[in-house]
């Protein structure tokens, strides 16, 4: 990757941020109460300098994220991820994630036995918390044993989580209800 820097882009969730270093994505953040907090949030949590047009290799992620909030089933997994600011724990738990297909979901336990921690659902949940990289590690596809949504850290809260979740159940068809864990809508 090119450099460091920054870059905002609309989406139909609002205006989103994404920043990138020459190791890959920094950090990817949602939409806040209005593009200023967008803005500030992205670039306290990323350390990025400034903000800048993105290279090709950039401005591609940034219309990839924007193609899968807008409706389509896009697979991110290849998107490489800046972690050094990423602890060894929180690094499992954002590869485990990663693979959550679109439109399906798995619980905090199940994330937990599939990094070797199977007493670590609350630290799974706290990791997922801190998610520098939102949408490309796919916090909002990690639900709660009891089928209700768990929490989520960014801008609109559980309401956000849904509603990217309804856009990918829709993305993904009819194949999305037969498989993996699926979050009842209470």
């Amino acid at each position: 990757m090119d450099g460091y820097g920054a870059t905002f882009f609309d989406t139909p969730l609002g205006q989103c941020g994404l920043a990138w270093s020459p190791r890959g994505v920094k950090a990817l953040q949602l939409p806040e109460e209005t593009p200023e907090a967008t803005r500030a949030r992205l670039m306290r949590k990323s350390g990025a300098p400034f903000v800048r047009r993105p290279p090709d290799e950039i401005a591609e992620i940034v219309a990839r994220v924007g193609k899968l909030l807008a409706g389509r089933a896009i697979d991110l997994t290849d998107i490489t991820l800046d972690m050094d600011r990423v602890g060894a724990f929180e690094a499992q738990v954002y590869a485990a994630a990663r693979f959550i297909p679109c439109g399906e979901t798995r619980t905090y336990g199940e994330i937990a036995r599939a990094i070797g921690e199977p007493g670590a659902a609350r630290g799974v949940g706290q990791a997922l918390g801190r998610n520098p990289f939102a949408i490309i590690v796919p916090c909002h596809r990690v639900v709660a044993a009891n089928g209700k949504t768990g929490g989520f850290s960014a801008g609109g809260g559980v309401t956000t989580k849904l509603r990217i979740l309804e856009i990918e159940r829709r993305a993904a068809g009819p194949a999305a209800e037969r498989t993996g864990a699926q979050l009842r809508l209470l």
